[in-house]
């Protein structure tokens, strides 16, 4: 009696994509998880958070958004469909990477622990839906999009290296200093849902709590956060010239301090115009690729061999049901 495949073991025994394939994978897995993102805010902007009256369907009678439910109707259940875009092309990484000859492991469970923040993404939005809009809730599913964002953006860069051992390219002072402006980065990321939190966008026209503190003190918080983190990028890109690191590793850094440099000036022009809608969606953007630019910084500090050798896939006659 022969080997019973699982589904994903069928796959990889008669397709076998190229590195390029994984790799543009990889970024549409990336690319989709910003998208979420910034689609989410203009829920929140346009003040459709409750378009759908529950979830997981959009109404107590109808899976879909109904006439009555109009343009807020729409919005949100547009956003709650690309949630599924962004399935396929998590989806579309995993098969890639567990498909791809020899297998890499590493690969496959980065992949699978996109699949599972989604799930939990998704389960947290339909919690923030039941409770209203509930804005502790509505900061974690932000949070949980920019774990999101991390893990898709670890996966996009490890699809261009090997599977041995990380070697560091620069000191390990250096090294320290990434992970103090990743650590302040995340206090700035949080610092920013408590803004939004506080403010004026709660994501319905109806009356929606607030998170109790002053809108404009903390406001404040988060400026000086920022420029905590704009500190700790120059003295990376001093230190990086320094210690003569390699010149993609010094480009990374450049492009952190030019990413920064126009989310700072987009923080303060919204801040002093009363945070008008538009400028608030280009900030989410702008938190969104700060993010990533952080993570790009510190993941060039180390590398990996591109051909190191990695787990061949299992022969079509030991893949059990159980192997993924």
């Amino acid at each position: 009696m022969g080997a019973v495949l699982n589904p994903l073991a069928y796959i990889a025994s008669r397709w076998s994509p190229s590195p390029r394939i994984v790799q543009r994978a990889a970024f549409a897995a990336l690319l989709m998880s910003v998208a979420i993102v910034v689609t989410g805010g203009a829920v929140r902007l346009t003040g459709s958070g409750l378009g759908c009256d529950t979830w997981p369907k959009c109404t107590d009678d109808s899976l879909i958004v109904t006439q009555e439910q109009g343009f807020h109707g729409a919005v949100e259940f547009t956003n709650r469909m690309l949630t599924y875009v962004l399935c396929a092309a998590v989806g579309w990484g995993i098969v890639g990477a567990r498909s791809a000859k020899p297998w890499r492991r590493s690969l496959t469970r980065l992949g699978w622990t996109q699949f599972f923040l989604v799930m939990g993404n998704a389960v947290l939005g339909g919690i923030t839906v039941l409770t209203g809009l509930n804005p502790y809730s509505v900061a974690g599913h932000f949070l949980l999009a920019t774990s999101l964002i991390a893990v898709t953006t670890i996966t996009w860069q490890r699809t261009r290296e090997g599977d041995d051992a990380p070697r560091p390219r620069v000191p390990g002072p250096v090294r320290r200093l990434s992970w103090a402006l990743i650590v302040t980065t995340v206090v700035l990321i949080a610092a920013g849902t408590v803004v939004t939190g506080s403010g004026p966008h709660a994501g319905d026209r109806s009356e929606i709590k607030r998170m109790p503190f002053d809108w404009s003190a903390t406001a404040h918080v988060h400026a000086v956060s920022a420029w905590l983190v704009c500190v700790l990028a120059v003295a990376m890109w001093l230190v990086l010239r320094v210690v003569d690191a390699p010149v993609d590793t010094r480009a990374r850094a450049r492009d952190l301090l030019i990413v920064l440099l126009a989310q700072g000036a987009i923080g303060y022009v919204q801040y002093f115009t009363h945070v008008p809608e538009a400028l608030v969606a280009a900030h989410m953007l702008g938190s969104c690729l700060v993010w990533i630019a952080v993570l790009r910084v510190a993941l060039s500090l180390r590398e990996r061999t591109a051909d190191a050798p990695a787990a061949p896939a299992p022969a079509l006659d030991d893949a059990k049901l159980s192997t993924v």
